[in-house]
């Protein structure tokens, strides 16, 4: 069987980790290279022989049959290489945000739309280990349906590093775009609802070195019912990350103590946390590479889409009601947004 064939566009930090699992399998090849920097394009040219290199998306896919865009370029003036894709009858990866606006990521969905070109967004966190657990500890014979929870995140981000992209430093609301949107997303995808209302404040301590707000707090109401308070911070001034899941059910609570494991759950008279036991994982790679393996799938066996574009769109809607909210608007309504 011919290979699934990639043409990476942005040579940045998470680019790495797809060139690396995109070398693993014998089913994708790698054909494509596009960075407007010469000096990261030609590193990426030395790991990727044979592949064809270039500043455009337009030149590059003119220049090799390809099959699939993976877009790993900051999501702010994406609409000419979603617009090259289409063009070109390619599929979309991007990774996550789609845009850093609303409506630049609904213009996008609808191009790909509109070309019938399939669009997904790449929402690694729902393929980690401990986030597989966790949504399988709300069925009703374990933990049964949640009704309330707390999400605090909280993380001295520094940006200045070499091996982190450096466009969130300059973005008005880092946190939410760059961070929060994974926050969303795994409440959608592990508790199963959508959201109806949120309240939130957005700011910036005096130390944050980002320009815009590095802290969001907001209270969100589910479908069903369900309430979760937030909490995330990319300035926190302390460098140990601090992160805390935890969800109350009819039947007792889930706790996720750290980003990549450490989940547990009790029953309301339990003296003690059950921990869950979570297979060894590689945290960003294993991720990455379970959602290869069913964006894959799509293209080879006909089975859904995974994180399509059409339900990012949904993530990012909560993104803009806590921006809305900070603004001055109080409780946002999602269907109002939608509508």
């Amino acid at each position: 069987m011919t290979p699934l064939r990639f043409i990476l566009v942005g040579m940045g930090a998470r680019s790495r980790v797809w060139r690396r699992v995109l070398k693993e399998r014998p089913d994708c090849r790698l054909v494509g290279l596009v960075e407007t920097d010469p000096v990261r394009l030609a590193e990426a040219v030395m790991e990727t022989p044979g592949a064809v290199k270039g500043f455009s998306l337009d030149e590059v896919a003119a220049g090799v049959e390809a099959d699939v865009v993976l877009l790993c370029t900051p999501p702010g003036g994406r609409h000419s290489q979603v617009a090259a894709a289409c063009a070109a009858g390619l599929g979309i990866l991007a990774e996550k945000p789609l845009a850093d606006t609303l409506a630049d990521a609904e213009s996008h969905v609808a191009t790909a739309t509109a070309a019938r070109i399939p669009l997904a967004v790449g929402l690694n966190f729902r393929y980690l280990a401990v986030t597989q657990a966790l949504k399988a500890l709300f069925s009703p014979d374990r933990l049964g349906p949640p009704e309330f929870g707390r999400f605090t995140y909280e993380r001295w981000r520094d940006g200045r590093l070499p091996h982190l992209n450096k466009y969130p430093m300059s973005m008005k609301q880092p946190m939410l775009w760059e961070q929060s949107i994974h926050h969303f997303d795994l409440m959608r995808f592990v508790y199963g609802v959508e959201p109806i209302h949120i309240s939130a404040r957005t700011f910036n301590p005096s130390w944050s070195m980002y320009e815009g707000n590095a802290n969001v707090s907001a209270l969100i109401t589910f479908t069903g019912g369900l309430e979760v308070t937030y909490q995330g911070t990319w300035a926190s001034n302390w460098q140990r990350m601090g992160f805390e899941w935890r969800t109350e059910c009819r039947q007792g609570i889930a706790l996720q103590e750290e980003m990549f494991g450490a989940l547990g759950y009790a029953l309301r008279d339990d003296p003690e946390l059950t921990p869950v036991r979570l297979p060894e994982s590689e945290p960003w790679v294993d991720d990455a590479r379970g959602l290869l393996s069913d964006f894959v799938r799509h293209f080879r066996e006909g089975m859904p889409l995974p994180c399509p574009g059409t339900d990012h769109l949904n993530s990012l809607r909560m993104v803009e009601a806590c921006i809305r909210s900070s603004e001055g608007e109080g409780v946002v309504s999602l269907c109002e947004q939608e509508g």
